[in-house]
């Protein structure tokens, strides 16, 4: 009889913490969900120059001006601010940048944008952005696109040592030149 009753409540712990366990709650695809872009972009390239961790957020149906507005910082996608990490020494948009990880953010406009790298770390949005902060300060040249780019994208291009970093949303890309 002590074995049964041994037995039974061994069981019932056991089914009480399968219970638990089965309960953790997992979160649901971000609407903006993370990704990442990298010079060289080959999978097959191990020795990057450059690596860009971000959100992607969605027009549907809202302009780039409502999600990143005109003269204002902007986060540089969706949620956190976007990490860049440079694996080693490079020209940013013709400014020296030592090798490292920085926050990257933005200021559009209509003709050019602001690209900004910041000594800020694990930030969300841009909430709390410091100028003060700032490593450097480029420009980003603004050209159209024929078709919509619906989901906010970053991607580089390039051969060798000699790229190129690009912001594309709605019809506006902005380019960057990055050279390691």
């Amino acid at each position: 009889m002590k074995k049964n009753v041994l037995f039974v409540a061994v069981l019932a712990i056991a089914l009480l913490f399968t219970n638990e366990m089965s309960a953790q709650k997992f979160a649901k695809l971000d609407k903006s969900p993370m990704d990442a872009a990298a010079y060289p972009s080959s999978y097959k390239e191990s020795n990057k120059m450059v690596k860009v961790i971000y959100s992607r957020p969605q027009l549907k149906g809202r302009t780039v001006e409502k999600l990143a507005p005109a003269g204002k910082v902007w986060r540089t996608g969706a949620n956190e601010a976007v990490e860049i990490t440079f694996y080693k020494d490079v020209t940013f948009g013709g400014e020296v940048v030592k090798a490292g990880k920085y926050t990257l953010f933005t200021i559009p406009n209509e003709n050019e944008w602001t690209v900004i790298l910041s000594t800020a770390e694990n930030v969300w949005g841009s909430y709390f952005y410091k100028e003060a902060e700032d490593v450097v300060r480029v420009k980003g040249a603004v050209s159209k696109s024929d078709e919509l780019i619906e989901a906010f994208s970053i991607a580089f291009d390039g051969k060798d040592n000699d790229a190129t970093m690009y912001f594309g949303f709605g019809n506006t890309i902005v380019t960057v030149p990055v050279k390691g």
